[in-house]
């Protein structure tokens, strides 16, 4: 399984747009982790998975949603509702509460994964406003029968190699 994460273009919907034409058919699943600023009904966002951030009106997208794909549960939020900017605690107690294999949340515009317990924590950084380091990132998680890949990825397609992470399941 592959799934490709990202978050926080903040109105650049031509970037979601081209991330999309480039994966389509190569991913299983497209995961925007909030703050979007586009609308469900704007052609940028077809085809995303999306949760709504603390910078999106669209009250079509959800806060947070779990989805169950080839017997993984994905929970995305954008991780404003669990103050994501000063700790992890409520955000893992939420993913605790849904046994969740893998949280995708945005919010900080920082770049970052790590695995607690069983829980893989995502956060793809900013694919328009990043913190932390300069260049713009999405992520592909690629899961397999032993390990789980984590690729970051900048907004030129060029995978960042000093970022990848593996994980065994």
């Amino acid at each position: 399984m592959k799934l490709l994460v990202v978050s926080d273009n903040h109105g650049w919907g031509e970037i979601l747009s081209e991330i999309m034409a480039r994966y389509k058919g190569k991913v299983d699943g497209f995961y925007h982790c909030g703050d979007s600023e586009l609308y469900d009904h704007d052609p940028e966002m077809a085809g995303y998975t999306t949760v709504r951030g603390n910078c999106d009106t669209e009250n079509r997208f959800p806060y947070e949603l779990v989805e169950v794909m080839e017997g993984k549960r994905i929970f995305l939020t954008h991780g404003h509702r669990y103050q994501v900017k000063t700790t992890m605690m409520n955000l893992h107690y939420k993913a605790k509460e849904y046994r969740a294999d893998f949280v995708f949340f945005g919010h900080t515009h920082m770049l970052g994964v790590e695995k607690v317990d069983e829980t893989i924590y995502l956060n793809p950084g900013s694919i328009s406003m990043p913190k932390g380091r300069m260049e713009k990132t999405y992520a592909i998680v690629e899961v397999g029968r032993k390990e789980v890949i984590i690729r970051f990825f900048n907004d030129l397609h060029e995978e960042l190699l000093d970022l990848q992470q593996i994980f065994s399941l």
